[in-house]
């Protein structure tokens, strides 16, 4: 993946010196293992590293400020082996800025029924430190992850990798920059929002630049370059017979493949994490990019369409937090609807821009006309996603606050569509398409997604709750009484937590 560092996880210990150098120092071993024994888990992403046994409000301090500054550190896994009163930990947590997991388990498995003392005790009471560290967490209203269970339990290794892949989408969005090729679509409302406050809010950067910018780096790219480009594609794809060498339109791929250069080189050279892009604005463009979108988005970058920067840093987040996982994850729009009275569907795609990440075989690269832009038929690849649960996710801007809406959904196969030259998804929306559409609507959920086969709901309740936003998820369970009733609630919530965090 383009642009992206492999930062540590930090393993914190704490204690307290009531128990004297020798259990301390067992105390530490201890950690150390459970710290080699996560960072050894094909299900955590990040190196996990142990960092410190923590005693003292002043080595919790000088922790938690080493962690802020540090740009390799990517977030805190807290244990308490034992009991660390937490008015030591007030300082330092309060001045922590990097997101932490709360680990709730103790080293040993099981209880030595026959020879437990108050030793052991002592020294294994992490149902009592931890008790003590949950409730100063709460006091200070600190988001955080809870999970709970044995250290060498997989499925405590699961929940940890998840918090992990949202702690590494959220490392990755600071300082991110995306660039903007024109403005949003006209008169269009849910891609509009408040860049400003989406820097304070999640730590990357919007700027904009002339199509021109692109053009003049598109221009320049050497013939010898597109060559070599066509022969990977000749290699990855199933090339419609007119775009082949000698074909009769072969001078399009050529020039769809120097815009893929082009805007390669222009994203690489100022270090962009995502980009957007609008039909209305292509001037001195002989295409609008579709094929080199789709093949920037399979690289990790980030995507909006007509200029959606929200939707280009959260689908940038979604690839971070997918990194390694083998489903794909792709911008999509849900785009028309199938409303059999046997079943509701709906067919998602764009005009060209659905990344091959999700394709369920081998993609076409075809040319075709496109209706709108105002430019020469555009090359694309075509296919059809591959089935399986997936997640279509929003990010929006509601003026005081960003709302996160998820929803649960299930690809399905579909029948063919040989008059539709353009990638697509057919999915059945949880719990039902009628309440999951309602739902969507009454969160002001947006027409652009991130849709993604490798995440989860939990993978994003993890992200919002590092980033303190608003995550409403329409699943099997939503009941539109209870999700009204959800949303205002969040309202009022959102409105006040400032005031409740001091």
């Amino acid at each position: 993946m383009k642009q992206l560092a492999t930062p540590d996880i930090w393993f914190v210990c704490g204690s307290q010196h009531l128990y004297g150098p020798g259990p301390l120092e067992e105390v530490k071993a201890n950690a150390q293992e459970v710290a080699k024994a996560l960072d050894g888990s094909s299900s955590i992403p990040l190196p996990v590293r142990f960092k410190a046994l923590l005693t003292t409000p002043e080595e919790i301090s000088r922790t938690c400020l080493a962690a802020n500054s540090d740009p390799n550190c990517a977030g805190l896994i807290l244990w308490m082996h034992t009991f660390s009163p937490a008015k030591m930990w007030i300082g330092g947590l309060s001045s922590l800025k990097k997101p932490f997991c709360h680990l709730h388990t103790q080293f040993n498995r099981e209880l030595p029924w026959a020879t437990i003392d108050m030793d052991f005790m002592n020294l294994h009471q992490a149902a009592h430190g931890d008790r003590e560290a949950g409730f100063l967490h709460s006091r200070l209203r600190l988001g955080r992850k809870i999970v709970v269970g044995h250290w060498s339990d997989p499925e405590v290794h699961e929940r940890l990798g998840v918090w992990a892949r949202a702690a590494h989408a959220w490392h990755d969005l600071q300082g991110a920059k995306f660039a903007r090729f024109g403005d949003n679509m006209r008169y269009v409302a849910v891609t509009e929002g408040d860049k400003v406050a989406a820097e304070l809010r999640f730590g990357f950067s919007v700027s904009g630049y002339g199509v021109g910018d692109l053009v003049a780096k598109v221009d320049s790219v050497p013939e010898r370059a597109i060559d070599e480009l066509i022969v990977e594609y000749e290699k990855r794809y199933e090339v419609a017979r007119e775009l082949r060498r000698r074909g009769e339109r072969h001078e399009s791929l050529r020039y769809g493949a120097r815009l893929e250069l082009g805007l390669r080189a222009f994203l690489e050279t100022g270090g962009f994490k995502g980009f957007t892009t609008t039909f209305e604005d292509l001037h001195g463009l002989r295409q609008l990019p579709g094929l080199a979108v789709q093949r920037l988005m399979a690289d990790g970058y980030g995507f909006g369409a007509e200029g959606d920067w929200k939707t280009a840093a959260l689908l940038r987040a979604l690839k971070v937090m997918g990194q390694g996982l083998p489903g794909g994850t792709s911008f999509m729009e849900d785009y028309t609807y199938h409303l059999s009275p046997q079943g509701h569907q709906v067919l998602g795609s764009h005009m060209l821009e659905l990344d091959p990440s999700i394709a369920a075989a081998k993609p076409t690269l075809e040319l075709h006309p496109l209706g709108i832009g105002g430019k020469e038929d555009p090359v694309r690849l075509v296919f059809n996603a591959r089935t399986g649960p997936a997640i279509n996710v929003s990010l929006i801007d509601l003026g005081n606050r960003f709302r996160l809406i998820l929803n649960e959904v299930e690809a399905v196969a579909h029948p063919e569509l040989p008059r539709l030259p353009v990638a697509r998804a057919v999915w059945e929306c949880k719990p039902d398409f009628k309440t999951a559409c309602a739902a969507w609507l009454y969160a002001g959920g947006a027409h652009h997604t991130g849709y993604s086969y490798d995440l989860k709901a939990e993978h994003l309740a993890d992200f919002a709750e590092i980033a303190g936003v608003e995550l409403v998820v329409i699943d099997q369970d939503t009941r539109l009484r209870s999700f009204k009733n959800e949303l205002r609630l969040n309202d009022l919530y959102y409105a006040l937590a400032q005031g409740l965090r001091g």
